[in-house]
């Protein structure tokens, strides 16, 4: 997230305490957003949201798993893109409509809301279109647990919630939104499953090992998988000899064919571990893999945050620089810059980039892309060499 600090933006955000906007923007996020950040709100209202779920839940029994599946995945895609776009669009000004009400009943009368169209408290631009709608994803997760037909060994997404105890883990191949070399990773990943007499991690109180899946792909075609591996209680040994067999699996067994150009091994004993936490382990392969932007160039590693539509991406930077008016005399702080993308691809036009990122791998590669990149583009040296990344700096 990029932020440009100026005068007005400063006034507003003081017009109202954290508290007030908080409860502003609570009111108005979509439901899964509330999810995370209304666990503080009275249980009364929580009670609200969880039976309207429940009720949107029960509509669709009688859908096919993989239609079901793509309604959460993927809700619009029923929809030309075009159509989606409007759909997005609406959504959008209902939300700030809603949250420039709540603002003006906890006293934030002087916001310039008579002339915006619509009543909302700041401009809403036409959405910009993805330079690519399907298959754009360059990373997916991919879970295991009981498939439709009962199977642990299913490789795939979640339909249904752990809370609810009603998870069902569906083969993700119809999704429009991931790329088929995603697809095939995962196809590998539950053959090695099932070859394997290891019993897949459900739930970590109840034993068994196998996780979940992540695949990072680039847009020339480099593959990296990290395979998930809970090692409950067994020895160095034994664990050495499951590296080999997933090792030797991609390397000249059946998974050849996703011609992995990385393959890393994390043993998980959480739901998310950093690298911090557990290592990601290199098991065959490149370390990294690369990707071009905006004519840069980024070193991703496992833990890295990148955005998941890179051409999106392209779009996205080009129009934060236009509608920042940012110059030389801007100062750009990136918040959670991951590897340095927003930063580093608006350098030239600021005086000084400062990155804020917690995960150590993508501090180390948001540094290295901002060396490489000083290097590669000299007019842009001093911007982006100046940059300064911090770790742990909330």
């Amino acid at each position: 997230m990029a932020a440009f600090y100026g005068q007005k933006l400063l006034l507003r955000l003081q017009a109202c305490q954290l508290a007030h906007l908080r409860r502003a923007f609570l009111a108005s996020a979509p439901e899964d957003c509330k999810q995370v950040l209304g666990r503080n709100e009275p249980r009364k209202k929580r009670g609200k949201e969880k039976n309207l779920k429940q009720q949107r839940g029960s509509l669709d029994l009688d859908s096919s798993w993989e239609k079901r599946l793509s309604s959460v995945v993927t809700p619009l895609c029923g929809l030309p893109y075009e159509e989606q776009l409007k759909v997005k669009y609406e959504k959008l000004k209902s939300i700030l409509q809603t949250v420039t009400a709540r603002l003006k009943e906890l006293g934030a009368d002087h916001l310039e809301t008579t002339q915006m169209p619509d009543g909302i408290c700041c401009p809403l631009k036409p959405l910009i279109p993805s330079p690519i709608v399907n298959g754009y994803r360059n990373k997916s997760t991919f879970s295991v647990n009981h498939g439709p037909d009962g199977n642990p060994k299913t490789v795939g997404l979640y339909v249904g919630t752990g809370k609810g105890r009603n998870i069902v883990c569906v083969r993700a191949n119809h999704l429009l939104n991931i790329p088929q070399g995603h697809f095939q990773v995962a196809q590998c990943y539950e053959e090695l499953l099932h070859q394997s007499p290891l019993d897949p991690c459900l739930l970590f109180h109840t034993g068994g090992h196998w996780r979940e899946l992540i695949v990072r792909t680039n847009r020339k075609g480099d593959t990296m998988a990290v395979v998930t591996f809970h090692p409950q209680h067994l020895n160095p040994e034994e664990l050495s000899l499951q590296k080999e067999l997933v090792k030797d699996f991609f390397a000249h067994g059946p998974g050849t064919v996703c011609g992995l150009s990385s393959l890393y091994f994390q043993e998980s004993v959480m739901t998310r571990c950093s690298h911090k936490q557990s290592p990601y382990q290199l098991l065959s392969g490149e370390p990294h893999i690369f990707e071009e932007l905006l004519g840069l160039k980024f070193r991703i590693s496992p833990d890295s945050f990148f955005q998941i539509n890179t051409a999106g991406a392209e779009v996205l930077y080009q129009a934060i620089g236009e509608m920042s008016r940012a110059d030389k005399s801007t100062v750009l702080l990136d918040v959670c810059c991951g590897t340095g993308a927003i930063g580093l691809s608006l350098a030239d036009r600021v005086s000084r980039v400062i990155g804020i990122e917690v995960a150590d791998q993508a501090v180390e590669d948001a540094r290295w892309n901002a060396a490489f990149n000083g290097e590669l583009n000299p007019p842009n040296t001093a911007a982006v060499i100046t940059s300064s990344l911090h770790e742990n700096l909330l």
